[in-house]
């Protein structure tokens, strides 16, 4: 009875620890086939997904140069062929302005040293011939001083000694004049002009982001922001050019108008001089 009693309770003992263990085998066998088929999904998971940039890559990236795309250089190489004669026309233009102002001021400068020499030299000289040596070969009042003295000793029968002498000095007056206002007029022409080379840059800065819209199919200010710069750049150039023009125009007018005056004061004294001493 004892032996029966003691093998029902050895069975219990048994059952109870193979059902207290038998969960933990299912379990510790379950792990590594549920470790088998999340493998294969990690795999392309991992697979797709990038390798984040090392402190060395991002340090790099950050000190590439990045291109300004509202440069003049950009706008060189990046735009059509409209953009470039636009550009080539208006340094055209900048360059002849700042050549002719500095070549007429030179001029110019020298004509108002010649005024100095004039009133220091010439009529202080003792004869007429005296002060016209005395004057430099190539001032523009030695010649309007020989031409008088030609046309005093000259002299035609149909028109009068003063006559002759004063239509020989306004002659001389009209081409030294005509000399000064040489090359002049292309700066009044830039400043009228270059303005509005520089609207039609803007008007096909603006074409180009409308074409620029129109294919990508929105607004997006990538697309619009280059062709709006370029635009912008345009107008600016274009006033750029125009205003120093302008004001260098109204420059040299002012004085070649003291010029003239110098030298028609000059005529007018010679002229005075020679009818007097011709009588």
């Amino acid at each position: 009875m004892n032996f029966k009693k003691l093998t029902v309770a050895v069975a219990i003992v048994a059952m109870t620890s193979l059902s207290a263990v038998a969960p933990v085998y299912a379990l510790q066998a379950a792990a590594p086939a549920a470790d088998a088929a999340a493998a294969p999904a990690a795999e392309p998971a991992a697979a797709q997904a990038p390798a984040a940039p090392t402190a060395a890559e991002k340090a790099a990236a950050s000190d590439a140069p990045v291109p300004n795309q509202y440069s003049l250089g950009h706008i060189w190489e990046e735009g059509d062929w409209i953009s470039k004669a636009i550009l080539g026309c208006l340094a055209i233009m900048s360059a002849g302005t700042w050549y002719i102002f500095f070549t007429k001021w030179i001029d110019q400068q020298r004509i108002l040293s010649q005024a100095q020499v004039v009133e220091k030299k010439f009529w202080t000289s003792a004869t007429l011939n005296e002060g016209v040596d005395k004057l430099p070969k190539n001032s523009v009042f030695r010649g309007i001083a020989e031409a008088g003295l030609k046309a005093s000793t000259g002299g035609t029968t149909l028109v009068g000694m003063s006559d002759w002498i004063g239509m020989t000095l306004t002659r001389q007056l009209e081409d030294a004049n005509a000399r000064l206002q040489g090359g002049i007029a292309f700066l009044g022409s830039v400043g009228s002009v270059s303005p509005f080379v520089g609207l039609l840059g803007t008007v096909m800065g603006i074409l180009n982001a409308l074409i620029g819209i129109g294919v990508a199919g929105q607004a997006s200010i990538d697309k619009v922001a280059g062709p709006v710069g370029e635009a912008l750049i345009m107008t600016a150039l274009g006033l750029g050019v125009a205003v120093p023009a302008v004001l260098l125009y109204n420059y040299l007018i002012r004085r070649n108008k003291v010029i003239t005056e110098k030298l028609r004061a000059f005529a007018g004294d010679l002229q005075a001089y020679l009818i007097s001493k011709s009588k």
